[in-house]
């Protein structure tokens, strides 16, 4: 196992890795809108949150030698399900191939942050 780091995304806020390599196939812990350079969640709203969990997202795939382009899979965390449309509009403007994909609503997320997404691809 590989473990995969960059500082173009948010250091991992506990004891986990920002992604993991297995056998040319790159697993991502799930990202949160925080800006890198500061640390903090500052994107308001739905689109603004998706669009940083997307760089974040981007920067870890890069990192790793993948791409959207290479996604197998994604599981998506919405803190509310009413803005699932919201987010599949920014989201389908970086995976265009169309991964397979589960989207729950859940409890809570961490930092009162709207959306969390993780990724497996192959790289």
């Amino acid at each position: 196992m590989k473990k995969i780091a960059t500082d173009k995304a948010p250091a991992a806020i506990g004891p986990y890795s920002q992604a993991v390599v297995y056998n040319n196939i790159l697993f991502t812990s799930g990202q949160i809108p925080i800006n890198p350079a500061t640390g903090n969640v500052e994107a308001e709203g739905i689109t603004a949150q998706t669009e940083q969990v997307m760089k974040n997202l981007g920067a870890v795939l890069e990192a790793a030698g993948s791409s959207y382009e290479k996604a197998i899979k994604t599981t998506c965390f919405l803190a509310d399900i009413s803005d699932f449309a919201a987010f599949n509009e920014v989201y389908a403007k970086y995976f265009n191939e169309k991964p397979a994909r589960s989207c729950v609503a859940v409890k809570d997320l961490p930092k009162g942050v709207l959306c969390e997404v993780e990724v497996i691809a192959e790289i």
